[in-house]
């Protein structure tokens, strides 16, 4: 069995505390926590992305952490304010969302 790395760990963890505050500094001046628990598709794909743009090395050390968080929160921008255009374009497999792993495991 393979576990993700403690690295991993706590980049998930960092992002996802500093989105559940209000305060990324990556969205400063975008009110995005009103979308919380009424538009869960905008936080589901904001958490889709960093978790397929994020890049980790052989030994589990997270390499785009900054990168991985600016494509995240610049669709979250996008989403709040419809004038901000994300550059570059996401591509397909940054905004692929995923099934849930098959019951039983």
């Amino acid at each position: 069995m393979k576990k993700l790395s403690n690295d991993f760990s706590g980049a998930l963890r960092t992002f996802a505390y500093f989105m559940a505050s209000g305060s990324h500094y990556m969205l400063k001046n975008v009110d995005y926590l009103k979308i919380y628990g009424s538009e869960p598709s905008a936080i589901e794909m904001v958490f889709a992305i960093f978790a397929n743009v994020i890049e980790m090395d052989g030994e589990g050390n997270v390499l785009n952490f900054t990168h991985a968080q600016k494509r995240a929160t610049d669709y979250l921008r996008s989403y709040c304010d419809p004038t901000f255009k994300v550059t570059p374009p996401f591509e397909d497999w940054e905004i692929e969302l995923y099934g849930p792993p098959a019951q039983g495991r």
